[in-house]
């Protein structure tokens, strides 16, 4: 018989029962979550024993494999890749910054909406881009287009310029008043002179007899920019105030050179003056350039001769480059023949003058207009270096091998042109011609007057070469040798150098011409803080008093339009 089972029993069984199987249920639930954790403590264990068995085997080999190595150059090639296409997708991100930014300038210009390259596709991009770079080459050509055309007019104007000086030349020779002067000597002036625009004077320096006046409405009565040539002036003030010693030289350009006089005369370097004239002071300067006849008419018996110019005065650096340079100073070609030839006969300044009949030449006299109060030893200072400035410096064209030429050259732009001057005479032992060469025009050069008058002193030496005198010794005073390389000579010719400069930018001479030529024209300097005033200066005859800086006293008038009486030795 089954035993019966009471309902408390049979609940206490039941309730036995559910949680028995609460149990086994949360039992696997349990195994599942502590699963993971004891894989990742075997993983560490493990990771950790590999290490520690790669850590015994770098150990044990130090070298890798070849085939490791391969791996890592693999790798290192890999990442070098990457590198270099994230640079360049960082440029191109830049270039299409560049390209959206210009695209937006233009279209704003075009007042229309930019487009995007970052939002287009890659065939949009690569035919923008294509477009944009047409553009611009388009651009560009039309940018060269421009400037080739403005290179042109500027030829142009210039080849039309220097033609209107020939003309002018041309028709003024046509003009001049040829009574009395030397035939031969004009033909060979003339010849030389050849296609040039300029002028040309040849006088006796012994007398002041002019043998011709080359274009005589320039020769006479028309002042030009001295350029280089005021270094003679400036030499000479060096020289008589004690600046300049007998055995002193001084650094010049980078400073790798010592010049002495005769050098800096030779190769025209303008350091070497600008210290010298800086030294002797304005006033000064302006003493010795009055008493050399500079800013008064010589006297010749020509009408309407020009004083030409003289600064009034000037302050701080201009005084240094108006030694060199020339700068607010017109001198007329006759003053540099009649100055040229004060130097070479020892001081007599004189009065230049033109035989007009056969008479007045027969009874020719000369007449001095004052001695220079210079000693004939600071005026013979002067003589090795313009012998060496034809000898070996600027005016090698002007060498005849008959006999010893001195002359100093001059290249600048002035009265809206370049210019190029050359002062000089002959034979030095026995001066017989003065021979002064003025040329206007883009291409001329101090050089290229040297060369006229080369041709002149060559066509005329049967007449008036050195016959007679003693010859040239090797070791004479005058007969000067450089003192430096001659193949380093360029670093110190001032003059070449700077004609070799403008010469890459002969297009554009005309417009530089012009501003050379306003500034001239209001006394206006190429430094913010000069001070300079020009004014005519003519001194009262036979006086060389010193000035001051400011002078008060009216200069002294001159008479225009009047032909001054000739000459001629009374009747014995």
């Amino acid at each position: 018989m089954t035993p019966r089972l009471t309902f408390p029993l049979v609940l206490l069984l039941a309730l036995t029962a559910g949680t028995f199987s609460t149990t086994a249920a949360a039992a696997p639930r349990a195994a599942k979550k502590s699963a993971p954790a004891a894989k990742s403590s075997r993983t560490q264990a493990k990771s950790a024993r590999a290490s520690k068995a790669d850590a015994r085997r770098e150990k044990a080999s130090p070298k890798k494999s070849a085939r490791e190595q391969r791996a890592d150059r693999r790798a290192n090639e890999r990442g070098r890749k990457a590198e270099r296409a994230s640079d360049r997708r960082e440029r191109a991100s830049k270039n299409d910054r560049r390209a959206n930014a210009r695209e937006e300038r233009r279209a704003s210009a075009r007042n229309e909406k930019p487009k995007d390259l970052r939002r287009m596709s890659k065939r949009e991009r690569a035919a923008e881009l294509a477009r944009r770079r047409r553009e611009e080459a388009a651009r560009r050509a039309e940018i060269a287009r421009q400037a080739a055309i403005a290179r042109a007019i500027a030829l142009a104007r210039q080849r039309a310029a220097d033609q209107a000086l020939r003309d002018e030349t041309v028709n003024n020779i046509l003009k001049d008043d040829t009574t009395g002067e030397d035939l031969e000597v004009r033909r060979v002036a003339v010849e030389a002179l050849g296609n040039h625009a300029g002028t040309v004077v040849v006088m006796d320096p012994k007398d002041g007899r002019v043998y011709t006046a080359v274009n005589q409405d320039w020769a006479l009565r028309k002042g030009f920019k001295p350029c280089s040539t005021i270094k003679l002036v400036s030499g000479l003030a060096g020289v008589n105030e004690g600046v300049i010693s007998p055995l002193e030289t001084v650094n010049a350009s980078t400073g790798s050179y010592r010049l002495d006089l005769t050098d800096s005369l030779a190769y025209s370097n303008n350091g070497y003056f600008q210290r010298v004239g800086g030294q002797v002071g304005f006033e000064k300067l302006m003493t010795y350039a009055r008493q050399m006849g500079l800013g008064e008419t010589t006297g010749i018996n020509h009408v309407n001769e020009s004083p030409g110019r003289l600064p009034l005065f000037k302050t701080g650096y201009a005084i240094n480059h108006m030694s060199s340079h020339g700068d607010d100073i017109e001198v007329t070609p006759i003053q540099l023949a009649n100055m040229t030839s004060a130097i070479a006969n020892g001081g007599t300044l004189l009065v230049p003058h033109l035989p007009r009949t056969p008479e007045e030449t027969f009874k020719f006299k000369r007449e001095v207009k004052r001695k220079l109060d210079v000693p004939q030893e600071s005026l013979r200072r002067l003589m090795p270096g313009m012998v060496g400035a034809v000898n070996y410096g600027t005016a090698r064209g002007a060498q005849d091998p008959t006999q010893t030429v001195a002359g100093k050259t001059g290249t600048c732009i002035g009265q809206g042109s370049w210019l190029g001057l050359f002062a000089s005479y002959a034979p030095v032992q026995d001066p017989k011609l003065a021979v002064v060469v003025v040329t206007r025009g883009s291409g001329e050069r101090g050089r290229i007057a040297a060369a006229v008058a080369g041709r002149i002193y060559r066509g005329l030496n049967h007449r008036f070469g050195n016959r007679g005198a003693r010859p040239m010794l090797a070791n004479d005073i005058i007969a000067p040798r450089p003192k430096i390389d001659p193949s380093k000579a360029a670093a110190v010719s001032d003059e070449d150098k700077e004609a070799d400069e403008a010469a890459v930018q002969d297009a554009f001479v005309v417009s530089e011409a012009d501003k050379t030529a306003d500034s001239a024209t209001t006394g206006a300097t190429p430094q913010s803080n000069v001070r300079s005033t020009v004014k005519t200066y003519e001194p009262k005859q036979n006086s060389v008093a010193p000035s001051s800086v400011r002078p008060s006293a009216t200069p002294t008038p001159t008479l225009q339009g009047a032909e001054r009486p000739r000459r001629v030795s009374p009747q014995q």
